[in-house]
């Protein structure tokens, strides 16, 4: 081509452009005529084409690339149709690239590639005449103007010149340009040469975006009205993520969670609790870290993590060793330690065996809690206590679910998370005072808890996730049977713990608390000593219980006498003796019931049973000139009142046989009192007492001083059985009485006594009052010649 082809004409103000031209090709953006756009140039061939440009007429072909990602484009890799511009300016940077300011001039279409290198050229520019439309033009101005009232962001210098604007082509290029458009969209209308279907076409879209807006501008409104507390710290907690985000704090986060599930995987869960925990896991990571619900979860998660559910220990199956360990903290208690024995012997045989369920019943005092330490250190287990005293929310048992703030898991999960271990030996004190209320009843979810058939998916409200109960070693303690319900004691194997007897409690005084209160005193069997007969004083004299927490208290006031005696100089053994008992603890507090010393009419010997051990009762009787009334005194109570008038009836039917007259009540008043009137007295057990007493008074024999009896009367002089028979032979020994009457079906209990004192004491086993009768009273009932007569009409003899 000649110089003068090549050179830019201007004719009739008319800009003429060449027939070719080097070709740019640009990424992500797709320039319009009229545009001013700064661009860097960075690739070879680009700046070549740059280069060619600037030494003609400064005129550059601009088309948009269909991947942006390319950095040697085709020319299948174009589109077509594109913009002329004119590089306004040029700079070259230090890193080699040239950044230019280009305006677009006019659109064109790419018809023939004539050179590649070092650039493309196009050829042939294609302009198009522009028609006046006014009212489409008029339509996009005001169109626009309503998108920049909704927010859009138009430069009031853009719409100025829209506003002085005539040209429709030129109207829609500046408004497409100003639209934000994709880069298809944009490529779309400056594919469209004819000025009026250019318009309508940029016409659609602002009508499109004017929706968008719209609608957009409505939902803002509408969530801005109904944004509340909650939803602006949700943004502010947003922001401050963002903000975190940027300082690398966000990091945390993640951290926390990886640490989480390595724990899961280490804690070797059930499949379903391992899948749960990790599904929890990341609903955390997921979650903001200031949200409430996060810290609910983390928690969740460190009580998952944290419980026992494959860690176990291993159980100690030496039965000689065990037997040792129990009886180095227990002295007797010979049942409770075979049954354990029992027990690690079929753990030893049988290791899948389940833990079973005991109950120890007895006094207070009598080493039950202790006890449960001792089986825990003799198996080789943890142990945990919890006390069930005056609990009445069926949540401690359970636990609280989630939803609930502050929520917890029950007693039981706590236990087993505090053992560490899914086997401790796991003792419940107290199970007989537990309470019921409108919070529940614990009592009733306690019977999952202690049922071997279901405790092994045991489910808390807190975790909502089975977990295996069924190795733990569950003991529980009572005072009472009876306030535990029927179905709970169901379910438990219960072994009684009698009262100690005054020869046990002195073995182990000696055995175990003397020890353990000079260690606690400061003191050492060079300091001290206490003679057995000074403890036998304290035993009978200072204490009156069935335990050992008292005596236990009064050897310690001993020890801090003697200890005081050492810390101000004093040397040497203090010994103390029976007589130095009331130096050192004062009076006695407890006199013993005085011998009687002769046979007496009318006053029998009653043996009754306590919950701190056996007693003596001395029951009377006496009659006097009356009307056929029966007199009941000594605070007793309904069962032994009844018990009371079964005897006098069964006196009236043997009259004869007594040798009384048939009508002899009806002018006598009978007298019936129980000595120590203010305790209260109950039970069926008195009958025979009571009836030996009446039928001595009224035949006027006397009954045997020697003799204690115990046992229920029926209205046809049956003798009944009756229960704790021994704690009421150890009274009975107390009192020097070597002799007791017991009904025939209480033989049974005689294995109960120790041997030393079964030795001791001789039973008389009676099946009938008659049989009472010829053992208690001292001589036999002869008949009387002239039986009395009836002085007065008949008189009921029931005492209401």
């Amino acid at each position: 081509m000649s110089d003068e082809k090549e050179k830019i004409e201007q004719k009739d103000d008319q800009l003429i452009i060449p027939d070719t031209l080097p070709l740019l090709p640009i990424r992500d953006v797709v320039i319009f005529p009229f545009m001013i756009v700064p661009l860097f140039v960075g690739r070879e061939k680009s700046i070549n084409a740059v280069d060619m440009a600037l030494t003609k007429e400064r005129l550059v072909f601009l088309a948009t690339q269909r991947d942006i990602s390319d950095e040697e484009p085709q020319p299948k890799d174009l589109y077509q149709t594109g913009t002329i511009g004119m590089i306004m300016r040029m700079l070259k940077l230090p890193d080699g690239r040239v950044k230019i300011l280009v305006q677009g001039i006019t659109r064109a279409v790419i018809k023939q590639y004539t050179q590649e290198h070092p650039t493309y050229v196009v050829a042939n520019p294609v302009t198009q005449p522009s028609l006046e439309v006014e009212a489409m033009m008029r339509n996009v101005r005001e169109q626009l103007e309503r998108l920049a009232s909704l927010g859009k962001v138009i430069s009031p210098e853009i719409m100025m010149i829209i506003e002085s604007m005539n040209e429709p082509g030129r109207l829609a290029d500046i408004v497409a340009a100003n639209l934000g458009l994709k880069v298809d969209d944009a490529q779309s209308i400056l594919e469209v040469m004819d000025p009026v279907k250019r318009l309508e076409k940029v016409n659609e879209y602002l009508v499109k975006e004017l929706q968008v807006s719209t609608m957009q501008a409505k939902i803002q409104s509408q969530a801005k009205e109904e944004m509340d507390k909650s939803q602006r710290e949700y943004f502010l907690r947003e922001q401050m993520r963002a903000i975190k985000s940027e300082l690398g704090e966000l990091e945390e986060i993640t951290e926390e969670v990886d640490e989480i599930r390595k724990k899961v995987k280490k804690a070797k869960m059930p499949s379903d609790v391992e899948k749960e925990a990790l599904k929890q896991a990341d609903r955390l990571e997921s979650m903001h870290p200031d949200a409430a619900e996060s810290a609910i979860i983390r928690t969740y998660l460190d009580w998952l993590v944290d419980l026992p559910w494959s860690k176990s220990t291993k159980d100690t199956l030496d039965i000689k060793k065990a037997k040792k360990v129990l009886d180095e903290d227990h002295y007797n208690l010979e049942k409770i330690k075979e049954r354990i024995l029992e027990y690690l012997a079929v753990r030893k045989l049988h290791q899948k065996s389940k833990g079973p369920i005991l109950c120890f019943v007895g006094p207070p005092g009598v080493g039950k809690t202790s006890l449960g330490r001792s089986i825990a250190r003799a198996m080789g287990r943890k142990f945990v206590r919890i006390s069930l005293g005056g609990i009445k929310d069926e949540a401690e048992i359970r636990g609280h679910r989630r939803t609930y703030v502050g929520a917890l898991p029950g007693r039981i999960i706590q236990g087993i998370k505090q053992a560490g271990t899914n086997n401790p030996v796991f003792m419940m004190d107290e199970v007989d005072k537990i309470g019921t209320d409108f919070r529940g009843d614990p009592s009733s979810a306690l019977l999952e808890v202690l049922d071997p058939e279901q405790n092994n998916a045991f489910s808390d409200h807190y975790l909502n996730l089975p977990f295996d109960l069924s190795k733990v070693m569950f003991i529980t303690t009572a005072n009472m049977l009876d306030p535990i319900p029927d179905a709970l004691k169901d379910r438990m194997e219960v072994l009684e713990l009698t009262g100690y007897t005054e020869e046990e409690k002195l073995e182990i005084v000696k055995k175990y608390i003397i020890e353990r209160q000079l260690t606690e005193n400061g003191l050492n069997k060079k300091l001290i000593e206490i003679t057995d007969d000074a403890i036998k004083k304290i035993i009978s004299q200072y204490t009156k219980e069935a335990g050992l927490r008292n005596l236990e208290r009064e050897i310690a006031s001993v020890c801090r006498k003697v200890a005081r005696k050492v810390a101000e100089g004093e040397k040497g053994l203090s010994v103390v003796t029976t007589k130095a008992i009331e130096e050192y603890l004062g009076v006695p507090k407890f006199i013993p019931e005085a011998e009687q010393e002769e046979d007496e009419v009318g006053v029998a010997t009653g043996l009754a049973w306590t919950p701190v051990g056996g007693e003596i009762l001395y029951i009377e009787a006496t009659t006097m000139k009356g009307k056929g009334n029966l007199t009941l005194t000594g605070h007793l109570g309904e069962v032994m009142k009844e018990s009371a008038h079964a005897a006098l009836s069964y006196a009236r039917s043997r009259a004869k046989m007594l040798g009384l007259a048939e009508d002899f009540y009806k002018e006598l008043d009978i007298h019936v009192h129980v000595p120590a009137g203010a305790i209260p007295k109950d039970g069926p057990s008195a009958g025979v007492t009571m009836a030996t007493a009446l039928i001595s008074t009224l035949t006027k024999t006397p009954v045997s001083k020697d003799i204690a009896m115990t046992g229920e009367i029926t209205l046809r002089g049956r003798v009944l059985p009756i229960g704790g028979v021994k704690e009421k032979a150890l009274a009975a020994l107390r009192a020097k009485i070597n002799t007791i009457i017991l009904p025939e079906r209480n033989k049974k209990d005689i294995e109960e006594i120790p041997k030393d004192i079964q030795k001791k004491l001789k039973f008389v086993f009676v099946r009938h009052m008659d049989d009472v009768l010829k053992v208690a009273l001292k001589k036999k009932v002869k008949a009387v010649k002239k039986p009395l007569r009836p002085l007065g009409k008949r008189i009921a003899a029931a005492a209401r």
